[in-house]
């Protein structure tokens, strides 16, 4: 029996003259449960090529996918937004923890074709923390007020730093291995039932000082001079082509920014600096302005014993 959600990709492929590539989805009843745990991700699906795309991996919110275009493509684009495409027609997409159930990637080829491949996002529950009796937000200080502004300045424009680093082609490592203390994606509702702000990346609970390394190749973007207020040291990573990794609570940096890092070097150590309560690292991901699990990159966490 087809799922719905390949049902439901073909008849909207149906109406634009697209292809159409449908994940392996989860049963729905688990999906479309607020309350359960995060549901298991299939494996990646083999690399196929439609209407002159491949794609390696299996569309999820969350996930990002390699792929490569036609050669005499001209431009590629997911829903209208500009894709980028290597010099050996390779690129990477990426779907954000609330993304549509539907994305359309079209490629534009030199003779004027077009080239349209509809993709199936499979859906994810995610896990939902109820604190009862407590309030969603502390009230800010005016020291907080003056500080933020300058620290969320210095963020962005580390995410704009496009640089000419390939660790997206990479398969990632984690950065440091331990006990998974916090899931992407994950919310706590407070006492009126308002629901805060979804959890941008995956913590790793680890003593103080355990050493951090890049989980890619890349170039440092960002690396603070001094605690930020709520992350505290913050490293940040560009991999290439829209892809960057942040690490938070630091207790130390050992690179600066415009340093090259290869995969598994030494860049930091895990801390509790910022707003944390205990000592752990904070990994989040970004592919352009989407947040992506990390541990979608990295897969299951290997035994640490």
């Amino acid at each position: 029996m087809k799922s719905g959600g390949a049902r439901s990709c073909a008849a909207v492929a149906a109406l634009f003259g697209a292809s159409c590539v449908a994940p392996l989805l989860v049963p729905a009843e688990a999906a479309l449960a607020a309350d359960a745990p995060p549901v298991g991700i299939p494996d990646p699906v083999p690399s196929a090529v439609v209407n002159g795309i491949s794609l390696t991996g299996t569309p999820t919110q969350g996930a990002v996918l390699l792929g490569k275009v036609a050669p005499n493509a001209l431009s590629l684009t997911l829903n209208g937004v500009a894709v980028r495409v290597a010099s050996d027609g390779r690129f990477i997409i990426g779907f954000g923890r609330d993304a549509p159930a539907h994305a359309a990637l079209r490629a534009t080829l030199s003779d004027g074709r077009v080239s349209d491949l509809l993709l199936s996002v499979a859906p994810r529950a995610w896990q939902i923390e109820n604190i009862a009796g407590v309030p969603r937000f502390a009230q800010p200080s005016e020291e907080f007020a003056r500080l933020r502004g300058p620290e969320l300045a210095q963020i962005n424009a580390a995410r704009r730093v496009d640089a000419a680093v390939g660790g997206w082609r990479q398969h990632f490592v984690w950065p440091v291995t331990g006990r998974i203390s916090g899931l992407f994606g994950s919310q706590r509702r407070y006492a009126n039932g308002e629901k805060g702000d979804p959890h941008s990346g995956v913590d790793v609970a680890r003593p103080t000082g355990a050493a951090v390394v890049a989980p890619a190749d890349g170039v440092v973007v960002l690396a603070a001079d001094h605690p930020f207020t709520l992350e505290g040291n913050v490293l940040m990573i560009d991999h290439g082509m829209g892809l960057n990794s942040a690490f938070l609570h630091l207790s130390r940096i050992d690179v600066k920014p415009g340093d090259r890092v290869r995969q598994g070097q030494l860049v930091g150590a895990v801390g509790m600096t910022g707003r944390a309560t205990g000592p752990h690292l904070h990994w989040s991901m970004k592919w352009q302005d989407q947040r992506i699990d990390p541990l979608l990159l990295a897969g299951p966490m290997p035994f640490t014993g």
